[in-house]
C-alpha cells in the first residue's frame, strides 16, 4: 500500500487542511478495523466509516496498548512488518509499536521536516539509543532519505563514550547532531573536559536536533549559546507515533496536522477540542501496521490555532510534560519546567549546566554545579528568582564541578564488552564470557 502524502505547505488554509484530514479518515478507519483490538471494540456496534462517525470514537489509552501486547493492534500480516519497537517505559510498562516499509516512508519524511534542512553534505551524529525505542532509527532513516552521512553514536553503547564522541565530532566535521537536551549539555561538558571550547572548536557544527525532554525556551537559548549560537531545533513525538511536531524558524513547535489529526482532551470534563490546554490526542493518517484512533499520549500540552509569523498553516503546541508532574511545596506547586526556566535564567557566564531538586512539603531543595568563582553569586541570584517567581521556602546549595556529573563520566574511555575465555596469570578470570 502506497499513499500520496502531502508535503509541508501543500495547502493554503486551515480549512483546506481540515478537508484533507476528512478525506483520509475513511481509509484510516477501515485499516484500524483490521486490527484485533479495534475489531473487538466495535464488535456488535456500528463500525465507524467516515468523518461523521469519528466524533463518536472513544480514546485509545496507553493501558490499551499494554493490554494488547504485543500484536493486538496489528492490522497487517506479520510478513509485512519492517521493524518492531517498544517504548522506554518511563511512565509505566513499555508499549509495543511496529511499522511497515510504507509506514517508515512517512516516519522519515516527517522527521526530515527540519527548517535548517538535512543535506547530502551533512555528517549527522545520531546520539540517541538504538535499542528497542524508535528514536535513533528514525533519525538514521531521515538522514539517509536526505543523503546525509550517518554516524551511529548510540548514547547507550559502551563503544561510544563521551570522549570518543567529541573526537568523532572534530575528526569527521560533524555538522548535525541528534540527542536529548541533557546529552547536549553532556557533550559540551565533555568537550570542556578535553580542553576544548564548544563555542569555538567545532566549526563544522551548524545545528543540533533535540527531543525526548520538555524543553523551555530559556534552556534552548542557553544550549545554543554554549555551542556558539547555532540553532537547537526541537521536535516532539513518541515511539508509538514517530515525530508529530517540529520547530519552525520562529521557535514554535508546529503539529504535523497534514499527517495526523490532533485533539486536546480535558480529563475533568471528557471534552475534546482542537485547541486549548489538556492532554494531546493523536490519530495518525498514514499508519498501516498499527493504526491508532484517538490515541491519548497523556502529555499535558497547550495547543493554539493562532497564526504564526513563519506562515505555516499548522497549529502550534507547547509541551508541558506528563500529567501529574507538579509537586506541592509550602502550599504551592512546583514543576520541573518552571524551575528549569529559573535555573537557566542565571547568566551564562556562571556556567551552570547540571542541577537537581527535591520537593519536600515544607521546602524546595535545589543543588547545582558551578565553578568556584561564580558559585556563591549563582546561589544568591537563584534564591532571589525563586522568592520572586515561585514564593516557596527553599534551600539552595552550590556544588563544585564534578559533583553531580563526575569528571570520569566525561573523560573515561570505557572498555567494550567482549567474550574472553583464556587469561594469563594474575588476570581476573572472574570476568570470563562477559569480559569488561
Amino acid at each position: 500500500m502506497s499513499w500520496s502524502r502531502p508535503e509541508l505547505g501543500d495547502w493554503s488554509s486551515t480549512a483546506e487542511l481540515t478537508q484533507l484530514q476528512r478525506a483520509e479518515l475513511p481509509r484510516v478507519l477501515a485499516q484500524a478495523m483490521r486490527s484485533p483490538f479495534y475489531a473487538a471494540r466495535h464488535d456488535g456496534r456500528s463500525v465507524p466509516r467516515d468523518a461523521e462517525d469519528f466524533a463518536g470514537i472513544e480514546l485509545t489509552t496507553k493501558q490499551d496498548l499494554r493490554d494488547q501486547y504485543p500484536f493486538g493492534l496489528l492490522a497487517v500480516d506479520r510478513e509485512k512488518l519492517a521493524t518492531y519497537h517498544e517504548s522506554s517505559g518511563t511512565a509505566g510498562d513499555p508499549t509495543a509499536s511496529y511499522y511497515t516499509d510504507d509506514d517508515w516512508a512517512d516516519l522519515a519524511e516527517r522527521y526530515a521536516r527540519k527548517w535548517v534542512g538535512i543535506t547530502p553534505s551533512d555528517t549527522f551524529l545520531v546520539r540517541t539509543p538504538y535499542g528497542l525505542v524508535i528514536t535513533a532509527h528514525l533519525a538514521q532513516a531521515a538522514g539517509r532519505l536526505r543523503g546525509a552521512t550517518i554516524v551511529p553514536g548510540d548514547a547507550r553503547s559502551l563503544a561510544t563514550p563521551l570522549p570518543r564522541m567529541i573526537r568523532v565530532m572534530r575528526a569527521l566535521d560533524v555538522s548535525l547532531t541528534w540527542c536529548n537536551p541533557t546529552e547536549i549539555m553532556m557533550l559540551a561538558a565533555a568537550a570542556k573536559a578535553a580542553g576544548l571550547r564548544p563555542d569555538q572548536d567545532f566549526p563544522a557544527l551548524r545545528a543540533m536536533f533535540t527531543a525526548a525532554e520538555p524543553l523551555t525556551e530559556v534552556r534552548r537559548r542557553r544550549l545554543s549559546e554554549i555551542w556558539g549560537g547555532i540553532p537547537v531545533v526541537e521536535e516532539y513525538g513518541s515511539t508509538e507515533t514517530g515525530t508529530i511536531a517540529g520547530q519552525c524558524p520562529h521557535g514554535a513547535l508546529h503539529l504535523w496536522a497534514d499527517r495526523a489529526i490532533f485533539e486536546v482532551f480535558d480529563p475533568e470534563t471528557g471534552a475534546l477540542s482542537e485547541s486549548g490546554r489538556g492532554q494531546l490526542v493523536v490519530t495518525p493518517l498514514y499508519r498501516e501496521a498499527m493504526p491508532l484512533l484517538r490515541y491519548n499520549l497523556a502529555d499535558d500540552v497547550e495547543v493554539s490555532t493562532s497564526e504564526c509569523p513563519c506562515g505555516w498553516k499548522l497549529p502550534t503546541v507547547r509541551v508541558l510534560g506528563r500529567s501529574g508532574t507538579g509537586y506541592p511545596v509550602g502550599g504551592s506547586t512546583v514543576t520541573q519546567q518552571r524551575l528549569e526556566e529559573l535555573v537557566f535564567r542565571l547568566p551564562g557566564g556562571y556556567e551552570v549546566m547540571f542541577w537537581r531538586a527535591m520537593a519536600h512539603a515544607d521546602v524546595l531543595r535545589v543543588e547545582f554545579e558551578a565553578p568556584d568563582d561564580s558559585r556563591d553569586q549563582a546561589v544568591k541570584e537563584l534564591a532571589e528568582l525563586i522568592d520572586r517567581e515561585l514564593g516557596v521556602p527553599h534551600r539552595i546549595t552550590g556544588l563544585p564541578l564534578g559533583t553531580l556529573v563526575p569528571r570520569e563520566a566525561l573523560t573515561a574511555q570505557r572498555d567494550i564488552l567482549k567474550a574472553r575465555y583464556l587469561f594469563g596469570e594474575g588476570e581476573d578470570w572472574d570476568k570470563a564470557v562477559m569480559y569488561a
